[in-house]
Protein backbone atom coordinates (compact mmCIF):
# COMPACT_ATOMS: atom_id res chain seq x y z
CA UNK A 1 0.00 0.00 0.00
CA UNK A 2 1.18 3.51 -0.83
CA UNK A 3 0.13 7.29 -0.35
CA UNK A 4 0.40 9.69 -3.24
CA UNK A 5 -0.08 13.21 -1.85
CA UNK A 6 -1.82 15.10 -5.32
CA UNK A 7 -1.92 18.50 -2.82
CA UNK A 8 0.32 22.06 -3.27
CA UNK A 9 2.01 23.36 -0.03
CA UNK A 10 0.24 26.16 0.86
CA UNK A 11 3.08 28.81 2.24
CA UNK A 12 2.68 32.92 3.40
CA UNK A 13 2.66 34.58 -0.15
CA UNK A 14 2.07 31.42 -2.16
CA UNK A 15 -0.23 32.89 -5.31
CA UNK A 16 -2.62 30.32 -6.37
CA UNK A 17 -4.92 32.41 -9.06
CA UNK A 18 -4.04 35.47 -10.26
CA UNK A 19 -5.97 38.14 -8.97
CA UNK A 20 -6.75 36.61 -5.87
CA UNK A 21 -4.62 37.79 -2.51
CA UNK A 22 -1.85 35.09 -1.22
CA UNK A 23 -2.38 33.82 2.31
CA UNK A 24 -0.65 35.32 4.96
CA UNK A 25 0.80 33.17 7.96
CA UNK A 26 1.64 34.40 11.28
CA UNK A 27 1.70 34.03 14.98
CA UNK A 28 -1.02 34.52 16.89
CA UNK A 29 0.66 33.07 20.02
CA UNK A 30 4.78 32.16 19.14
CA UNK A 31 6.89 30.00 21.17
CA UNK A 32 8.21 33.12 22.81
CA UNK A 33 5.30 34.56 24.29
CA UNK A 34 3.65 31.83 25.49
CA UNK A 35 6.90 31.10 27.97
CA UNK A 36 4.73 33.76 30.28
CA UNK A 37 1.78 31.58 30.29
CA UNK A 38 3.35 28.27 30.98
CA UNK A 39 5.69 26.29 33.05
CA UNK A 40 9.38 26.34 32.77
CA UNK A 41 10.42 24.54 29.54
CA UNK A 42 6.67 24.10 28.72
CA UNK A 43 5.90 26.26 24.94
CA UNK A 44 3.45 26.18 22.34
CA UNK A 45 2.51 27.83 19.41
CA UNK A 46 -0.48 28.60 17.90
CA UNK A 47 -0.37 29.62 14.10
CA UNK A 48 -2.83 32.11 12.35
CA UNK A 49 -3.63 32.25 8.76
CA UNK A 50 -5.70 35.19 6.92
CA UNK A 51 -6.36 33.78 3.23
CA UNK A 52 -9.23 33.34 0.33
CA UNK A 53 -11.24 30.13 0.37
CA UNK A 54 -9.54 29.49 -3.52
CA UNK A 55 -5.91 28.47 -1.96
CA UNK A 56 -3.33 26.10 -2.89
CA UNK A 57 -5.71 22.58 -3.81
CA UNK A 58 -8.79 22.77 -3.31
CA UNK A 59 -12.79 21.66 -3.37
CA UNK A 60 -15.61 23.10 -4.48
CA UNK A 61 -19.19 22.85 -2.95
CA UNK A 62 -21.97 22.97 -4.84
CA UNK A 63 -22.77 26.64 -2.79
CA UNK A 64 -19.66 28.44 -4.57
CA UNK A 65 -21.81 28.71 -7.54
CA UNK A 66 -24.87 28.27 -6.17
CA UNK A 67 -26.67 30.41 -3.67
CA UNK A 68 -28.66 27.57 -2.46
CA UNK A 69 -26.46 24.46 -3.28
CA UNK A 70 -24.68 22.40 -0.12
CA UNK A 71 -21.89 24.52 1.44
CA UNK A 72 -18.61 22.67 2.83
CA UNK A 73 -20.78 21.49 6.31
CA UNK A 74 -23.17 19.61 3.85
CA UNK A 75 -20.85 17.66 1.73
CA UNK A 76 -21.46 14.22 1.87
CA UNK A 77 -18.11 12.31 3.06
CA UNK A 78 -19.27 9.69 0.14
CA UNK A 79 -18.12 12.37 -2.73
CA UNK A 80 -15.06 13.28 -0.72
CA UNK A 81 -12.95 9.91 0.73
CA UNK A 82 -12.00 6.44 0.16
CA UNK A 83 -13.60 6.88 -3.66
CA UNK A 84 -12.42 4.33 -6.41
CA UNK A 85 -10.49 6.94 -8.73
CA UNK A 86 -9.22 6.96 -12.28
CA UNK A 87 -6.88 8.86 -14.44
CA UNK A 88 -7.32 10.20 -17.57
CA UNK A 89 -4.49 11.43 -19.29
CA UNK A 90 -4.70 14.75 -21.12
CA UNK A 91 -0.98 15.62 -21.20
CA UNK A 92 -0.72 16.13 -24.35
CA UNK A 93 -0.64 19.37 -25.01
CA UNK A 94 -4.67 19.95 -25.63
CA UNK A 95 -6.38 23.38 -23.93
CA UNK A 96 -10.16 22.46 -24.71
CA UNK A 97 -10.46 18.51 -23.50
CA UNK A 98 -13.41 17.35 -25.53
CA UNK A 99 -15.71 14.64 -24.41
CA UNK A 100 -13.57 12.03 -26.35
CA UNK A 101 -10.99 12.12 -24.03
CA UNK A 102 -13.26 9.95 -22.06
CA UNK A 103 -14.04 7.83 -24.59
CA UNK A 104 -14.33 3.93 -22.48
CA UNK A 105 -14.62 5.58 -19.56
CA UNK A 106 -16.74 4.67 -17.08
CA UNK A 107 -17.12 7.05 -14.08
CA UNK A 108 -20.20 6.11 -12.42
CA UNK A 109 -19.24 6.83 -8.70
CA UNK A 110 -15.57 7.38 -9.28
CA UNK A 111 -13.07 10.35 -9.17
CA UNK A 112 -12.28 11.16 -12.30
CA UNK A 113 -8.97 12.76 -11.74
CA UNK A 114 -7.59 14.83 -15.29
CA UNK A 115 -3.69 14.89 -15.32
CA UNK A 116 -3.04 17.45 -17.88
CA UNK A 117 0.98 18.10 -16.52
CA UNK A 118 -0.15 21.75 -16.04
CA UNK A 119 0.51 21.59 -12.36
CA UNK A 120 4.71 21.77 -13.50
CA UNK A 121 4.08 25.82 -13.91
CA UNK A 122 2.27 26.21 -10.35
CA UNK A 123 4.18 29.46 -8.59
CA UNK A 124 5.34 30.84 -11.64
CA UNK A 125 3.41 33.12 -14.21
CA UNK A 126 3.10 30.60 -16.61
CA UNK A 127 0.48 28.62 -14.44
CA UNK A 128 -2.39 31.94 -14.91
CA UNK A 129 -2.16 31.57 -18.40
CA UNK A 130 -3.24 28.92 -21.46
CA UNK A 131 -4.23 26.55 -18.66
CA UNK A 132 -6.47 23.15 -20.46
CA UNK A 133 -9.64 22.87 -19.72
CA UNK A 134 -12.85 21.01 -20.05
CA UNK A 135 -15.82 21.55 -22.92
CA UNK A 136 -19.25 21.74 -21.08
CA UNK A 137 -20.02 18.52 -23.68
CA UNK A 138 -17.02 16.64 -21.66
CA UNK A 139 -18.58 18.28 -18.52
CA UNK A 140 -22.34 16.96 -19.52
CA UNK A 141 -20.78 13.36 -20.21
CA UNK A 142 -19.60 12.81 -16.94
CA UNK A 143 -22.71 14.28 -15.12
CA UNK A 144 -24.49 11.57 -17.41
CA UNK A 145 -22.16 8.85 -16.28
CA UNK A 146 -22.39 9.95 -12.61
CA UNK A 147 -19.17 10.43 -11.52
CA UNK A 148 -18.93 11.21 -8.20
CA UNK A 149 -15.76 13.72 -7.85
CA UNK A 150 -13.82 15.62 -10.74
CA UNK A 151 -10.37 16.71 -10.52
CA UNK A 152 -8.18 18.34 -12.42
CA UNK A 153 -4.42 19.44 -12.27
CA UNK A 154 -4.58 23.15 -13.81
CA UNK A 155 -5.89 26.30 -13.01
CA UNK A 156 -9.12 25.93 -13.65
CA UNK A 157 -11.70 23.17 -15.10
CA UNK A 158 -13.50 25.73 -17.01
CA UNK A 159 -12.02 28.31 -19.07
CA UNK A 160 -11.78 31.28 -17.93
CA UNK A 161 -11.09 33.44 -21.17
CA UNK A 162 -14.95 34.34 -20.87
CA UNK A 163 -17.12 35.14 -17.90
CA UNK A 164 -19.00 31.60 -18.58
CA UNK A 165 -18.48 28.74 -16.21
CA UNK A 166 -20.16 25.61 -18.12
CA UNK A 167 -18.64 23.33 -16.40
CA UNK A 168 -18.76 24.32 -12.95
CA UNK A 169 -21.88 24.74 -13.54
CA UNK A 170 -22.93 21.56 -14.66
CA UNK A 171 -20.82 19.52 -12.19
CA UNK A 172 -22.17 21.49 -8.91
CA UNK A 173 -25.64 21.66 -10.05
CA UNK A 174 -25.22 17.71 -9.84
CA UNK A 175 -23.50 17.83 -6.67
CA UNK A 176 -20.51 16.63 -7.98
CA UNK A 177 -17.74 18.36 -6.29
CA UNK A 178 -14.71 19.95 -8.06
CA UNK A 179 -11.36 19.25 -6.67
CA UNK A 180 -8.68 21.87 -8.29
CA UNK A 181 -5.10 22.59 -8.73
CA UNK A 182 -4.22 19.35 -7.72
CA UNK A 183 -0.60 17.97 -8.73
CA UNK A 184 1.37 14.83 -8.89
CA UNK A 185 -0.97 12.91 -10.94
CA UNK A 186 1.33 11.15 -13.16
CA UNK A 187 2.54 9.33 -9.85
CA UNK A 188 -0.74 7.41 -10.02
CA UNK A 189 -1.71 4.73 -12.00
CA UNK A 190 -4.91 4.97 -14.39
CA UNK A 191 -6.69 2.80 -12.04
CA UNK A 192 -6.43 0.54 -9.20
CA UNK A 193 -6.58 3.52 -6.42
CA UNK A 194 -8.45 5.09 -3.91
CA UNK A 195 -8.56 9.19 -3.99
CA UNK A 196 -9.30 11.51 -0.39
CA UNK A 197 -10.24 15.30 -0.56
CA UNK A 198 -11.93 16.28 2.92
CA UNK A 199 -12.08 19.98 3.50
CA UNK A 200 -13.19 21.18 6.96
CA UNK A 201 -16.81 21.46 8.32
CA UNK A 202 -17.29 25.17 7.28
CA UNK A 203 -20.82 26.71 7.03
CA UNK A 204 -20.90 28.93 4.47
CA UNK A 205 -18.63 28.26 2.40
CA UNK A 206 -18.02 26.89 -0.54
CA UNK A 207 -14.10 26.44 -1.22
CA UNK A 208 -11.81 25.63 0.85
CA UNK A 209 -8.18 23.94 0.41
CA UNK A 210 -7.69 20.23 0.84
CA UNK A 211 -4.95 17.57 1.73
CA UNK A 212 -5.72 15.53 -1.29
CA UNK A 213 -3.92 12.17 -1.47
CA UNK A 214 -4.62 9.14 -3.21
CA UNK A 215 -3.99 5.18 -1.69
CA UNK A 216 -2.50 2.76 -4.05
CA UNK A 217 -2.70 -0.89 -3.12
Amino acid sequence: MKYVDLSHVIASGTITYPGLPAPVITDHLSREASQERYAAGTTFHIGRIDMVGNTGTYIDAPSHRYENGPDLSQLQLSRLVNLPGLVVDAAGGLRALEKTLFRGVEPRRKAVLIRTGWSSHFGTPAYGSGHPFLTSEAAALLVEGGAALVGIDSLNIDDISTGERPVHSMLLAANIPIVEHLTNLEALPSDGFRFFAAPPKVRGMGSFPVRAFAIVV
